[in-house]
């Protein structure tokens, strides 16, 4: 019998990389359509340089959330070939329609979240991360109560 190879017991545990990549890429629970939490906010912010500046390349999206532009460009290649946006070459790119319900949707979520966390007297600044965290989980059913909560504390202010 020839011997059998030696397995060093960091690869025996080490996951398949196909199961490390699903257990990490978060879905959104409002977007159960296959959208990771990063997809959104590539979309949030694409559409808010858009609004700023009319425009937007790889590089703006990169500076904007702080990653390398490799990474950034392979995610905007994986979201035009899904849909949510089209790529105009040496042009930059815009949203097609529906990247810009997704990426209005997820403003709204947070400019609701922002407005609430304001309401009950939390700096929005320091609640960053809630907030980020909290617009990408919280259910469409939960989300239009804490619309209707921000409209009724807008009319009857808390004391």
């Amino acid at each position: 019998m020839p011997p059998r190879k030696k397995t060093s017991p960091a690869k025996a545990l080490k996951p398949a990389k196909s199961a490390t990549r699903s257990a990490t890429a978060k879905r959104s629970a409002h977007h159960r359509g296959g959208l990771t939490e990063s997809a959104e906010d590539y979309l949030e912010c694409i559409s808010n340089l858009l609004i700023q500046r009319g425009y937007v390349s790889a590089s703006d999206v990169a500076d904007a959330l702080g990653l390398i532009r490799p990474s950034v460009s392979l995610m905007i290649k994986r979201l035009a070939e899904q849909g949510y946006l089209e790529r105009q070459p040496y042009r930059g790119f815009v949203l097609t329609p529906k990247g810009q319900k997704v990426a209005s949707s997820i403003r709204e979520r947070h400019e609701v979240l922002t407005e609430i966390f304001r309401t009950l007297g939390l700096d929005p600044e320091s609640f960053h991360a809630d907030i980020e965290g909290l617009e990408h989980h919280i259910s469409d059913a939960a989300f239009l109560r804490f619309r209707q909560l921000v409209a009724h504390l807008q009319k009857h202010p808390l004391p």
